[in-house]
């Protein structure tokens, strides 16, 4: 097999397993840690293959380090960035959406600090060729031109710095494609939750409601039991408009009561029975 047909058997194998996960359906905290491992071995053997075969000639270096390793690092740092932001996220939609636009913020101000005035920022995103030897090929590398300090610590054999960079824009460009569409469907869900839990009631105590949170949750019944249920409890808050207070101590409360420890879900089973009754 050929370095370029690698290449393309590398980029498949990751859309591969970006379709397997459904990425793009649902990205979870377990997906994209899942996906971040898988993406560290690829550029692993990636860099092995590298040491080990070279390249055939100048182009195909090029072609590597200006198309191939940016598009695979690109999605690490994008789904690396994913991982660090939705794992310190708010529960509830309200917090989420000023969660989210606060990271569109910051997104926009690191653009203005290193790249809006950036030359090779603008090399790059107009396509150009002409310095492609001298940003894309190795030991090109230099202090005297004044690059940030982290040039220091790549590995030389592997990077040319510029790869990196390159990479940098691409999972800049990921990550505000990302953000922006958590904004449009946290404003969604925001409005079809509003106006839903105008119309909906809660008619029972709150002791009752935090006994089907937990029955909820222990039997795994959403989100195949991977829910937190702080989460279900977020969320049945703001169906029905109402706070709960600590439901871990109120679940604990309920252990110690005189007679059943689930009154409430007892009371359902047999109501459901009576009902069932007189259907027939």
């Amino acid at each position: 097999m050929t370095q370029k047909e690698n290449f393309k058997h590398l980029v498949k194998s990751i859309e591969s397993k970006e379709v397997e996960l459904n990425l793009w359906g649902s990205l979870t905290i377990e997906k994209t840690l899942e996906i971040i491992k898988f993406l560290q071995l690829i550029l692993i053997g990636l860099k092995e293959n590298i040491l080990k075969n070279g390249f055939q000639n100048q182009l195909e270096e090029i072609n590597f380090f200006k198309i191939v390793k940016p598009h695979i690092l690109s999605k690490l740092i994008f789904y690396n960035k994913v991982y660090r932001i939705e794992t310190c996220c708010p529960s509830d939609y309200t917090s989420q959406n000023k969660y989210y636009l606060k990271k569109i913020e910051e997104l926009n101000t690191e653009y203005k600090k290193y790249y809006s005035q950036n030359e090779f920022y603008k090399y790059y995103k107009a396509n150009r060729i002409d310095k492609d030897i001298e940003y894309f090929t190795l030991g090109k590398i230099t202090p005297l031109i004044g690059l940030n300090s982290f040039v220091f610590e790549i590995d030389v054999l592997f990077s040319t710095y510029y790869d990196y960079k390159a990479s940098r824009i691409i999972a800049h460009n990921m990550l505000q494609n990302y953000l922006q569409e958590k904004v449009n469907s946290s404003n969604t869900k925001n409005t079809r939750l509003l106006q839903f839990s105008e119309t909906l009631v809660w008619s029972e105590s709150h002791n009752a409601l935090i006994e089907l949170i937990y029955a909820l949750y222990v039997s795994g019944s959403i989100n195949h039991g991977k829910l937190e249920i702080r989460k279900i409890a977020v969320l049945f808050q703001q169906l029905f408009g109402i706070t709960l207070s600590d439901i871990h101590h109120a679940f604990h409360r309920m252990k110690t009561r005189a007679r059943s420890k689930t009154s409430y879900l007892d009371r359902l089973k047999e109501e459901l029975e009576q009902y069932m009754d007189k259907e027939y």
